[in-house]
């Protein structure tokens, strides 16, 4: 299925060339991703128009029309730098307004989102439109387009958000993006976890183990294809790679040693991971497809939660070597270790950014933080504030921060929130059971 909703995704909607032929006018609406937002871009998201009214498996046409504006409109919202209306309370628009709108009509907005439906009914196709407009200059600053099946609608909706977010930002998009995490349910003291993934928003979930075994630290291949996870049955610890598209896993390394947080290379050929022998833990990798692992750290102590340098060359760990927990940047041959953390507490779960600019971890001063510093241990940030926030995971683009925060109390559940690197943008992602160990996958191609 997943392959051919690519080739889908990848096909150009002529029909949308069609609608509008002529060039699309450069302007100056912009948002700026990194700074203090003061005040947030103003969207207006009218439902998507029809052409015909058809029915669908998804739904009917103008219903799909709406539910894809409102994803869009959830998703620019859940960005932190705009401020979408709509469809809900907005005036509907008709078909022709697509390619010409009454900008008057939107006069409170600063920007315009509108688009169309177009399916022939049935298990068909459906075609959609996208296109934003600036509504000052009454110019059109982007168009796109998505051919896909009527039960992949969700995802051109994410298409269409990650476009308007790139155009106005700048920067690459997130939207069409997954998460794997760790469904936990039970006593605190007993917990069930099961590995499962969902969209970046909390939609179209489901389970991929049945929580026989009790699956920790799941992390996306560079490919999107797998998912490495540890597994705990029977005294056993296993790292397994788990086939997207197949459904099935295959076995990369066991032990009865305690074992932990694997992390892929860059180019998806090695697999690094952290184990405990005769009361020392360290560092290994291991090749992907299996293989003898190699130890990569052998200070006394505790080195666990290595994560590769975009390029890597390098990787990110923590390490009580030194008396408590310290982020530590090596070589990715394990030489040249050299502590990067110097501020107060103690330092956690480091992940260097996809974009290579930043390191995100866990910062403990009496609670847990999520926090950012440069890979050299400058400029360090904090930017949450609730009562347990760890292990940090980074969107595609590297603006925004997956992690989870446990509850105070005695039965201290877990959910998934997300930050943008503002530290103002915090919201919690739903997911039908508590959550934690979040990791974000690249961009969907």
């Amino acid at each position: 299925m997943m392959t051919t909703l690519l080739r889908r995704l990848s096909v150009a909607a002529t029909a949308l060339i069609a609608l509008a032929t002529a060039p699309a006018a450069m302007a100056q609406l912009s948002v700026d991703v990194t700074g203090e937002i003061e005040s947030n871009l103003k969207i207006v998201v009218p439902a998507l128009p029809a052409q015909a009214e058809v029915s669908t498996p998804a739904g009917s046409s103008t219903e799909l029309g709406r539910k894809i504006a409102e994803v869009i409109a959830t998703d620019l919202k859940g960005s932190g730098l705009f401020d979408p209306s709509g469809p809900g309370g907005i005036p509907t628009i008709a078909f022709p307004e697509v390619t010409n709108p009454v900008y008057d009509k939107w006069g409170a907005y600063q920007a315009l989102v509108q688009g169309f439906v177009r399916t022939t009914g049935g298990e068909a196709d459906i075609t959609v439109g996208c296109y934003l407009y600036d509504v000052a200059l009454k110019q059109e600053l982007t168009r796109q387009g998505y051919v896909v099946a009527p039960r992949d609608w969700r995802r051109a909706a994410h298409k269409c958000a990650d476009a308007i977010y790139a155009r106005l930002s700048g920067e690459s998009p997130f939207f069409d993006s997954r998460i794997a995490y760790i469904a936990e349910s039970g006593p605190k003291g007993n917990r069930t976890k099961r590995l499962a993934i969902m969209d970046s928003d909390g939609a179209n979930h489901r389970f991929i183990t049945n929580g026989q075994s009790l699956a920790l630290t799941p992390r996306f291949s560079p490919d999107y294809k797998s998912i490495v996870y540890v597994s705990y049955l029977n005294n056993r610890v296993r790292i397994y790679v788990y086939d997207i598209g197949t459904g099935r896993q295959r076995l990369v390394t066991e032990s009865s040693n305690p074992t932990f947080a694997p992390r892929w290379s860059p180019d998806g050929r090695t697999i690094l991971f952290s184990m405990a022998v005769a009361g020392n833990t360290d560092i290994y990798r291991v090749p992907a497809g299996g293989g003898t692992p190699v130890r990569l750290t052998n200070a006394p102590g505790i080195d666990v939660g290595g994560s590769y340098s975009p390029d890597g060359t390098k990787i990110v760990f923590e390490s009580d070597r030194s008396g408590s927990q310290q982020i530590y940047v090596m070589n990715a041959d394990g030489s040249a270790q050299r502590r990067i953390s110097h501020g107060g507490g103690r330092y956690a779960t480091p992940e260097w950014s996809p974009r290579g600019d930043l390191i995100a971890f866990t910062k403990i001063a009496g609670d847990f933080k999520i926090a950012v510093m440069t890979p050299t241990g400058d400029n360090e940030r904090i930017l949450t504030n609730g009562w347990q926030d760890e292990q940090p995971t980074w969107s595609p683009n590297g603006r925004v921060l997956q992690y989870f925060r446990t509850s105070a109390g005695r039965q201290g559940s877990s959910q998934v929130w997300q930050v943008d690197l503002t530290g103002v943008n915090e919201r919690r992602i739903p997911t039908p059971l508590s959550g934690s160990d979040p990791a974000w996958g690249p961009l969907l191609p």
